[in-house]
């Protein structure tokens, strides 16, 4: 496949994506005090499921970690979860800002980011106990796309942070999985391939902060975590290549512990959020082998 043919049909792919309505949340409710600390929750609906309280599936939107990107664009994705059976809370978070002077936007926040994924994670139990009352929030799956998935991979290795860290935990977080999709899981190798125009880079900071961050925000420096993990990728994704993912399997291959990857043919990076692909079906089956 040629750049040009692969470039026209990673275009296709995200505009399918984005074409889906809005959908709008059954409730949603604040976690902290800044405008962006929120999170949208999706009751469930249809049958997915033995029967029971549903699973809660936790979403972690991507976009590079950037302002522009909110949670609203992968609201399609929650709904469809919904529809499979999950309760479903969408969680938003501080990203990085436009520079001084109406600069482009740079990815993600130190630390504001993490603070915040650290803290929806801590406070989603009680918020699902009394918004999604048809929830086990003792049953949750954290999902994320892309930038999303390094902070469904992180979230979920707070256990092993730094002690200094102050996102830290005492022990696991109770998960019964993570299901990463196109993730940037692998923050040394996504920068030497420049993924996201140097969103890594941006999202840790330049030269002695890049090192000095890794191992406080780099998932493949974050094993084993203990927890069930799988990676889900398109082999024909230009946005965050495959070499991405397997990057953090091998990593976790070398520290014992084995993560499912679920490399899709000819699919790019945006099927895997995108409701009229089949991609995302693969997505559902995936979360419910670790939620169920």
């Amino acid at each position: 496949m040629t750049d040009d043919v692969a470039a026209a049909r990673a275009a296709a792919e995200e505009e399918s994506a984005f074409s889906h309505p809005a959908v709008a949340p059954d409730a949603t409710a604040a976690y902290g005090d800044d405008p962006d600390q929120l999170i949208d929750f999706y009751a469930p609906r249809g049958e997915g499921g033995p029967g029971g309280p549903a699973p809660v599936v936790v979403v972690l939107h991507g976009g590079a970690w950037r302002a522009p990107y909110g949670r609203r664009h992968i609201g399609p994705f929650a709904a469809f979860l919904a529809g499979r059976g999950f309760a479903v809370a969408s969680v938003e978070y501080r990203r990085g800002a436009g520079e001084q002077g109406g600069g482009d936007p740079v990815a993600g926040r130190w630390p504001e980011t993490f603070d915040d994924v650290a803290a929806a994670l801590d406070a989603l139990p009680a918020l699902v106990r009394q918004h999604l009352p048809q929830a086990d929030p003792r049953r949750m799956v954290v999902t994320g796309h892309s930038a999303g998935g390094h902070l469904a991979l992180w979230a979920a290795a707070r256990h092993l942070l730094p002690a200094d860290a102050p996102w830290r935990t005492d022990g696991p977080v109770p998960l019964r999985g993570v299901v990463a999709l196109a993730p940037i899981a692998d923050l040394a190798v996504a920068d030497k391939l420049d993924v996201c125009g140097g969103a890594t880079r941006q999202l840790l900071g330049d030269d002695e902060h890049f090192g000095e961050r890794r191992p406080y925000a780099d998932p493949a420096l974050l094993l084993p975590t203990g927890i069930a993990t799988t990676l889900v990728q398109g082999r024909t994704d230009i946005v965050v290549p495959q070499a991405v993912a397997e990057s953090y399997a091998d990593a976790a291959a070398k520290a014992g512990e084995v993560v499912g990857l679920t490399l899709l043919e000819d699919v790019g990076h945006f099927p895997l959020i995108d409701p009229a692909a089949d991609a995302c079906a693969v997505v559902a089956e995936e979360i419910a082998q670790l939620a169920w």
